[in-house]
């Protein structure tokens, strides 16, 4: 849309609110809302002020005026307000003279432009596809605390097999046992209406959606599966993804977390990313005489995504419990290797004979990565590849079409593996960072607060007494 069609659907729809959101640097929307009056044409490329200093990972107070450009292409009426209010994603600039303002070079979503920009002009594709499958629990009632002397958290979910001896309410049983959650029908599957309504008011705000099902986590695990779409409007699909789940399942008085691993001893939820470059109408990644079908270039973008796949999961797995999801010996996709079909690979790919359906699948991420910085990250790294021809055959990526899971020790000592922590991650980010910095995409301030806020949220956790300690180590 045009702005001036913006304002025209606005003034259709009774709008009488215009909400502003953005995304921080850990890749959380936020937002503010001003009268539909103040909304004009030239607001599209003057954009609004706002303090930058309260914003994680943005500006210091004594740097603080910003401004907020909105991208009339984002426009739709929020699903979830009592007053009309028209929302629209914006990109964040610093204030000066002129109309040319200055993209802020610690917005997420300038990073993803730039991502695009920088594969256009590399002559390697004009388009990169991605189609993200964010998994998420919905809990009936959630509780913690962490103060000086108190540690917990408590989570419960109506579908969940501890609830199978519950009494003082009425008790019908049909709870699904752990690890069984994929595909249940009713009565165990309790949650179908609501991700329905869910997976129809994401198609009404034009995120189209291939399938929604329960997931493998017994206490309430679901997925809903949105199509894929270019880098920056993928990520702008899944930003809305996540505040529709949330919204959708708090107006049914329940509770979303995307957290990779909120339960002990079941699935974690992951964020499969499925990723192809494209020249026109033509699929890059498809040869029909290739392993898999995959071309050479596709094997070359594997190789970087596999060689850089330490430093990828600071960034794609950004959270300390990340890594309580991702842990070797267990059914994670943490083995650095790729394969046709195969789950239990790194890179994971699709069996598929159709050219324009071929692609790869990187399987590490989880959905609390903030998807402008995790998609422009995986395009650097397959771009890299490319660049640099990594064949992953020649480097010890496989392929390997065996089940990694029930590989014996000595065998998976021969196949490397992800960082088994955030802090490992990081390092690993600071070790291998220049083929972000390609084209300016990233850049080292960005990089550089980055490491800094997520070693902060690391050592808010080290720092901490867990409640598995005392029951370790309180008798010793």
């Amino acid at each position: 849309m045009t702005p001036e069609e913006v304002l025209q659907f606005a003034k259709e729809r009774g709008a009488r609110m215009v909400d502003f959101k953005f995304v921080d640097l850990p890749g959380t929307w936020q937002h503010f809302s001003v009268p539909m009056r103040e909304l004009e044409e030239e607001t599209f490329i003057e954009g609004k002020a706002f303090d930058g200093s309260s914003v994680r990972g943005f500006q210091t107070i004594n740097e603080s005026d910003m401004l907020i450009i909105p991208d009339p292409d984002t426009a739709i009426m929020d699903p979830f307000t009592a007053v009309p209010t028209l929302s629209l994603a914006c990109n964040i600039a610093h204030p000066g003279p002129g109309r040319r303002k200055k993209p802020y070079s610690r917005d997420a979503r300038y990073i993803a432009s730039k991502a695009e920009a920088y594969l256009r002009s590399s002559g390697i594709a004009e388009t990169s596809y991605f189609g993200p499958e964010a998994e998420f629990f919905i809990f009936d009632n959630v509780r913690f605390n962490s103060s000086d002397n108190i540690q917990y958290a408590e989570v419960d979910s109506e579908e969940a097999h501890w609830n199978s001896s519950r009494n003082g309410t009425p008790n019908l049983g049909h709870r699904m046992r752990v690890k069984e959650g994929y595909f249940p029908v009713a009565p165990n599957d309790t949650l179908q209406d609501l991700r329905s309504e869910m997976a129809l008011l994401l198609e009404d705000l034009g995120v189209l959606v291939e399938a929604q099902h329960h997931e493998v986590g017994a206490a309430g695990q679901s997925e809903i599966d949105i199509r894929f779409n270019t880098l920056l409007k993928t990520a702008d699909n899944l930003m809305l993804y996540k505040y529709v789940v949330k919204n959708t399942a708090r107006k049914h008085g329940k509770s979303v977390t995307f957290m990779p691993k909120p339960i002990y001893g079941d699935n974690g939820s992951g964020m499969h990313v499925h990723q192809s470059l494209w020249s026109g109408e033509k699929p890059l990644f498809y040869d029909g005489e290739g392993y898999a079908g995959l071309s050479q270039m596709a094997r070359y973008y594997v190789g970087g995504l596999l060689t850089h796949a330490p430093a990828l999961m600071a960034i794609v797995a950004s959270t300390t419990n990340s890594y309580k999801r991702l842990v070797p010996g267990y059914e994670a996709p943490v083995n650095l290797v790729f394969s046709k079909g195969n789950r239990s690979a790194a890179v994971r790919i699709p069996l598929t004979e159709c050219p324009s359906a071929k692609r790869i699948e990187f399987r590490p991420p989880d959905p609390t990565a903030n998807p402008y910085l995790a998609f422009s990250a995986l395009l650097m790294a397959g771009l890299d590849g490319i660049r640099r021809e990594i064949e992953p055959s020649e480097h010890g990526y496989g392929p390997v079409d065996r089940d990694l899971f029930h590989m014996s020790k000595e065998e998976l000592r021969e196949i490397r593996s992800v960082p088994g922590s955030l802090h490992d991650a990081l390092n690993a980010l600071e070790d291998d960072h220049s083929f972000l910095l390609e084209g300016d995409v990233f850049t080292t301030d960005v990089l550089e607060h980055y490491v800094e806020l997520k070693r902060a949220q690391a050592d808010e956790v080290r720092l901490r007494p867990a409640p598995i300690e005392f029951a370790l180590y309180y008798d010793v």
